[in-house]
């Protein structure tokens, strides 16, 4: 047993070492000191409490008396506290290399509680490109019992830092194979970490880097809630872009966004740092998928997220193209993985991977990045979302507003339709030219209000007043049907406007029945510029049972139009307040004697122009010009 003062250690007995060393550590404070000259002397001390703890294993087992039992288990327990209290970094290794315990001062340097890397691969506490040179001198090592020097950067919490690492292997407790590492910091490091010569850790410095923290989330937080507010667009591509780039320079690491798609967790967008201009890599990283296994994968199947703030494996991202870990590809030593999540449903995983500069990642950052990952996942549901609704509108639109307008025997037909720009949601006008009993039909219309409902309803009138067209060509009797039809199925309480009419060709030129409920009358412009304003009259579809419509009948002579247009055209309204139907009449008067087509894209440029392409409803105009009769027409029946 050694005893206190006993000749045990060199120099004096334990509690004189346990003296010294607090004298170091003192010395270590005071301005002036010299590092290097004490970190010579604790490695001495060091050495010391080695021989010590020898000696007293050795003795230990030559006596089993309880009183020198205890004795011994006494001065270890001081030789422990030499340990922990040692001024410098030291780690106690396992043959493996996996680390056994850690001192305060070697915890200190990595940002986390000695507890921390125990159980950790020493390795995975250095940088990427050392690792391998580490590896060699542990196990020089242990091959030749010899102490190893060599130097490396460490992971320290403010990122990798230069260290000279001392290898000693040591026999502790009888067991063979053990080694201490000692890491001493270079200039760069001890400047880091007491700056101005003070020492760092003091209450003043935590509760500035406190506070200095919660003002820089803070400020991220608002800076991504303000992307999700400016993306008017809903796009999801880019919005995933607009938060990878905020990320990459907020937080300076490489971001990784993978969504699921087709049931596959497929890699959308790779940013670097803004430190670094890696534009290709970043490429070659987004060419790759997550692999099954892989830290985002394993993210994306638990929902729950990874912090890995010293990544000890190296396939922890997967392999690239040539078969080189990611991991290694990037130079990245910490991973924070969280899901895409809303609450109800994954969309993928955000993955933020931290170079070796930069520092590792800790639990405070894991809430934040949580929360930016939730508001990620809200901006893709909503751009989803808004997707699919614009996909159904746009089926519905097609199917309100024909690509392609239908040509009638004898006459040219044109159709023109300007969305509103006040509201995104879909509109409800439609028009329709169709072959009918004895000849054509010809219909335009509006429901009330506006969206994917509305756009419905106009769908169904459509196809009623074409269906009753086949039936019985009488534009009356067209209406009357839809009108029961819409009572019957009680759309919401939306009603329709609708003109129909029945053309068919006669010797003395064309003739068309029209049939109007509660419709914007059209207008008959003849070659010479009169404008004919024709009967309108009628109650909409949908709203009374016993609803006759307005009817008139008219002759197109060659080169005569028929316009006709939804209320949209009329209640367009220019910045001076004045509505676009005073000036309807004139502007076709102009266009008299012009084909169709012309005519439909003049008032178009007119009335963008007129009301400077600001509209509250959609417009919507068809314009049919008669020519020549046409004798073979006659007695044409609905196909």
């Amino acid at each position: 047993m050694v005893q206190s003062g006993s000749q045990g250690a060199p120099g004096g007995g334990v509690a004189d070492l346990k003296a010294r060393t607090e004298a170091l550590r003192q010395a270590a404070s005071l301005p002036g000191a010299e590092p290097a000259a004490l970190l010579q002397a604790a490695f001495t001390e060091l050495a010391a409490a080695l021989d010590a703890l020898a000696a007293a294993d050795a003795k230990a087992a030559q006596s089993r008396r309880a009183d020198a039992s205890a004795g011994v288990h006494a001065e270890r327990r001081l030789l422990h506290a030499v340990f922990q209290q040692a001024p410098v970094p030291l780690f106690l290794l396992g043959r493996d290399g996996t680390v056994r315990r850690v001192n305060t001062t070697g915890g200190e340097i990595l940002g986390s509680g000695p507890g921390y890397a125990t159980g950790k691969q020493f390795t995975s506490l250095v940088d990427l490109p050392a690792r391998a040179a580490v590896q060699t001198h542990l196990a020089a090592a242990l091959r030749t019992g010899e102490r190893q020097q060599l130097r490396c950067p460490l992971l320290t919490r403010a990122g990798a830092a230069e260290h000279t690492l001392t290898v000693q292997p040591v026999n502790l407790r009888g067991e063979s194979g053990q080694m201490i590492v000692i890491a001493e910091p270079g200039p760069a490091a001890r400047a880091a970490a007491a700056p101005d010569g003070k020492a760092a850790g003091t209450n003043g410095d935590q509760t500035a880097g406190t506070v200095s923290a919660m003002t820089r989330r803070l400020d991220l937080m608002t800076a991504a809630t303000r992307i999700l507010l400016e993306n008017i667009t809903y796009s999801e591509q880019v919005a995933v872009r607009q938060y990878a780039r905020l990320l990459a320079t907020e937080l300076d690491a490489w971001v990784i966004v993978d969504v699921e798609r087709d049931q596959r967790l497929r890699r959308q967008l790779v940013t670097a740092p803004q430190t670094q201009q890696a534009q290709g890599l970043a490429s070659t990283v987004a060419g790759v998928d997550p692999q099954p296994g892989s830290a985002p994968h394993q993210v994306h199947e638990s929902g729950s997220a990874l912090l890995i703030a010293h990544a000890e494996d190296t396939a922890t991202l997967g392999d690239g193209p040539d078969g080189t870990p990611l991991l290694m590809l990037l130079g990245v030593t910490s991973l924070l993985c969280v899901p895409l999540t809303d609450g109800e449903r994954s969309y993928g995983v955000l993955t933020l991977a931290a170079p070796a500069g930069r520092g590792h990642f800790v639990l405070a950052d894991v809430g934040l990045v949580e929360e930016l990952g939730e508001h990620l996942a809200l901006a893709i549901r909503i751009d989803r979302l808004f997707r699919q609704r614009t996909e159904v509108a746009n089926a519905l639109q097609a199917s309100l507003l024909p690509r392609h307008v239908r040509q009638m025997p004898g006459t040219q037909v044109a159709a023109a339709h300007v969305a509103a720009t006040t509201d995104a949601e879909v509109g409800a006008d439609f028009y329709d030219v169709y072959p009918a009993r004895d000849g054509w039909g010809l219909v335009i219309g509006d429901v009330c209000g506006r969206g994917e409902d509305a756009a419905a309803v106009s769908a169904a009138a459509r196809h009623c007043i074409r269906a009753f067209a086949h039936q019985d060509a009488d534009p009356v009797a067209v209406l009357r049907g839809t009108n029961e039809i819409m009572l019957a199925e009680e759309f919401g309480g939306r009603f329709v406007t609708a003109i129909v009419a029945h053309l068919r060709w006669q010797d003395d030129g064309l003739h068309a029945e029209l049939a109007c409920a509660g419709h914007p009358p059209p207008l008959l412009v003849r070659r010479d510029g009169r404008i004919r304003p024709l009967d309108g009259g009628g109650l909409p579809l949908g709203i009374f049972p016993d609803a006759e419509p307005g009817v008139q009948r008219v002759t197109l002579e060659p080169g005569e139009v028929l316009f006709l247009h939804t209320d949209g055209l009329t209640s367009a309204c220019g910045p001076d307040m004045v509505y676009f139907e005073n000036r309807l009449s004139d502007e076709l008067a102009v266009l008299a004697g012009k084909p169709p087509a012309a005519v439909v894209t003049g008032v178009r440029e007119l009335v963008e122009e007129f009301c400077e392409r600001t509209f509250r409803d959609d417009i919507t105009m068809l314009a049919l010009e008669a020519g020549e009769p046409v004798k073979a027409a006659r007695g044409v029946r609905a196909r």
